[in-house]
């Protein structure tokens, strides 16, 4: 599989693009604006699923499943929510179809729904009218719920997992006592989210709030991970809402307090969705293909033979099932692949470009000596090691690897990020080196929306944590009015 396609520096869109179709992980459907995600970029969804579910799990909270339909109605009951969504839904008006005299199927006018239903964006407004009949008292509460699901966001313009008609995600929706409880579960869940990226995806995140502009549409409040892709965009890697008293009292969500009082329970919703498949091919992959941290990789280690004739493969394929127990029991996953359609060089090129993180080839000399040949991903080195007590090393060399391209997104990061205190900087900056450009705003939306409008980058946060010299105050960079604190500013995805 030698370089057939576009480097990220000759063009980055194309080269993303080659990866996600090449490397198997999906491919546009034949439903316009939707895609098919294929077997090995469904099974990094899946890691990704398990871990975080175990993370929701962990801090208490339950899985459920509500309709895919929402009645229009529902809509209307929260205002800024249906103008944020309005443009993006796909409605259901009939149920049912017909043979024409000509033979064609048609809609059967005759079945039109007494009330049109909308295909899930979100379930803020079914969720909530299922709430009135479960919440009655503070007993009920707090009401800790996920959801597993696809949703529909009308795309024309889309790519693969970044943006495309319907996705996967998970959406929690959570019912508390006081606001400050709220407040508490949605900066938990941001910080749940955060952990998942760092320690497992290995890329450094932002933490921060949504300008008033880029909140939620019916949140009070938006906190957001910002994570930077190796073409110095941002990608917003999940989000937190605290959404106050607006969905309980659009669904009349009441409770009897601890002294007695009738009032309106507050509110919470977050998701991350499968545009962190993209975030994770983004941030680590190079010209040769995938690269994947061992924590989510389908596979941790290939183990390919290198023989001639059927007995060497047999004396081989004995070791080999010794070293891929082995490896088993300390839990890393592994594949062999001795199938006799490839040669090992095609081999070698197939399973880099796919991201293995170890590669394990093993031959007749080497079952002599006791050794196998151990090639990482991430960095291209080969090293000779000893069979002996190699499980072990494998364990430490896939921890060795999840650092490394931890540490690796950071410096990159870090190399990237600009801090500018005039317009003109901020746009040169934007136009030669793009990255995370830090700079101050005056906190109106008219400026934000002038400076989005004349350079396309946008506020992607509010850090919740400032180094030192970026808390100070100053002036805006575009109304040149009083600033309190630099804000992160970006081109994005």
């Amino acid at each position: 599989m030698g370089k057939q396609f576009a480097t990220r520096a000759e063009n980055y869109s194309e080269w993303y693009n080659h990866l996600v179709e090449k490397a198997d992980l999906a491919e546009h459907s034949a439903v316009k604006g939707c895609m098919v995600i294929k077997p090995y970029g469904y099974s990094i969804w899946e890691k990704m699923q398990q871990a975080l579910d175990q993370m929701f799990k962990d801090t208490g909270h339950e899985n459920a499943y509500f309709p895919l339909f929402i009645p229009k109605s529902f809509f209307s009951k929260e205002a800024s929510h249906v103008q944020g969504f309005a443009k993006e839904c796909a409605v259901v008006t009939h149920y049912r179809l017909k043979t024409a005299p000509d033979g064609s199927i048609v809609v059967d006018p005759e079945a039109k729904l007494s009330e049109e239903l909308i295909v899930r964006p979100t379930s803020e407004t079914i969720i909530w009218s299922t709430y009135k009949g479960w919440i009655q008292s503070y007993r009920d509460l707090p009401l800790l719920i996920n959801q597993w699901a696809n949703v529909v966001r009308w795309e024309m313009r889309t790519r693969l997992f970044l943006r495309t008609a319907e996705f996967l995600w998970q959406e929690g929706h959570t019912a508390h006592a006081t606001a400050e409880e709220a407040v508490e579960e949605t900066t938990r869940m941001l910080d749940v989210y955060a952990d998942f990226a760092e320690n497992w995806m290995a890329v450094p995140v932002i933490k921060g709030r949504k300008t008033a502009n880029e909140r939620f549409a019916g949140a009070l409040d938006t906190y957001c991970i910002e994570a930077m892709m190796q073409d110095g965009k941002a990608l917003q890697a999940g989000t937190s809402h605290f959404l106050g008293q607006n969905f309980a009292k659009a669904f009349d969500v009441k409770f009897t307090n601890k002294e007695g009082k009738l009032d309106y329970v507050w509110a919470t919703s977050w998701g991350v969705s499968t545009r962190l498949m993209g975030a994770l091919v983004m941030a680590h992959s190079d010209d040769q293909g995938l690269v994947l941290p061992p924590k989510l990789a389908p596979y941790q280690v290939v183990i390919i033979p290198i023989y001639k004739g059927l007995e060497e493969l047999e004396k081989i394929n004995a070791k080999v099932e010794e070293i891929r127990k082995s490896l088993i029991k300390k839990g890393i996953r592994v594949k062999y692949d001795n199938r006799d359609t490839q040669r090992p060089g095609w081999k070698f090129a197939e399973y880099e470009f796919k991201g293995v993180p170890v590669r394990i080839a093993i031959g007749p000399r080497d079952l002599e000596s006791g050794t196998v040949e151990v090639a990482r991903r991430d960095t291209k080195e080969k090293e000779v090691l000893q069979m002996v007590d190699l499980d072990n090393k494998i364990a430490h060399l896939l921890e060795n690897i999840q650092d490394n391209l931890f540490k690796k997104a950071l410096s990159f990061r870090e190399q990237n990020i600009s801090r500018v205190d005039t317009y003109a900087e901020f746009k040169k900056v934007l136009t030669e080196k793009s990255g995370f450009v830090m700079a101050h705003w005056d906190g109106t939306p008219e400026s934000e929306e002038r400076i989005k409008q004349e350079t396309k980058a946008t506020i992607r946060c509010i850090p919740l944590k400032q180094e030192e010299a970026d808390k100070k105050p100053g002036v805006c960079i575009y109304s040149g009015k009083p600033s309190e604190q630099r804000v992160v500013f970006a081109l994005s995805y």
